[in-house]
């Protein structure tokens, strides 16, 4: 595969990943199709179990999604501010704190993010820790999960395009 379709393939990750975001929009989907259209054009070995693992771990991940019940967004004041806040703190702990584990980082990201948007949106450390942990009760775990499964699936895909 020519760099110029890695480059697209990551593109459709990178929308993918900031799609789980956003309600309404298959952020998963275009994980796996990124996935799936990369593994098509490889045809190697690895290729193929990159997109079986991918295609076993979304299914387990909206699988908990699922089970974790519907996202209550609008009725306990999650903005789409905060979501964003959330999804680049995600990013940006899953990129900077991989000594931990990009897992961990991830999630301390993330609900670093909720608390953050929360605190300039509040103002205070009190009010912001409330909110930020009735927005995760509400929403953040499901959000949190399926981001998750979304960034190992692109991690993956990133270490099997450096490998192969």
């Amino acid at each position: 595969m020519e760099a110029w379709q890695l480059v697209l393939v990551g593109m459709v990750m990178l929308l993918g990943l900031c799609g789980v975001l956003v309600p309404g929009v298959p952020g998963t989907w275009l994980v796996w199709s990124g996935v799936a259209w990369w593994s098509l054009h490889e045809r190697t070995t690895l290729a193929w179990w990159v997109l079986v693992g991918a295609t076993a771990l979304l299914l387990v991940d909206q699988t908990v999604v699922w089970l974790l019940g519907p996202r209550r967004l609008r009725g306990v004041g999650i903005t789409p501010r905060m979501a964003l806040f959330a999804g680049a703190g995600a990013l940006v702990g899953f990129v900077l704190l991989p000594v931990l584990l990009p897992v961990v980082g991830a999630v301390v990201g993330f609900v670093g993010g909720v608390y953050g948007s929360e605190r300039l949106r509040l103002g205070g450390h009190g009010e912001a820790m409330v909110s930020t942990r009735t927005a995760m009760r509400a929403a953040g775990t499901s959000i949190l999960v399926e981001l998750l499964g979304c960034l190992l699936v692109a991690g993956v895909w990133v270490g099997a395009v450096i490998r192969g």
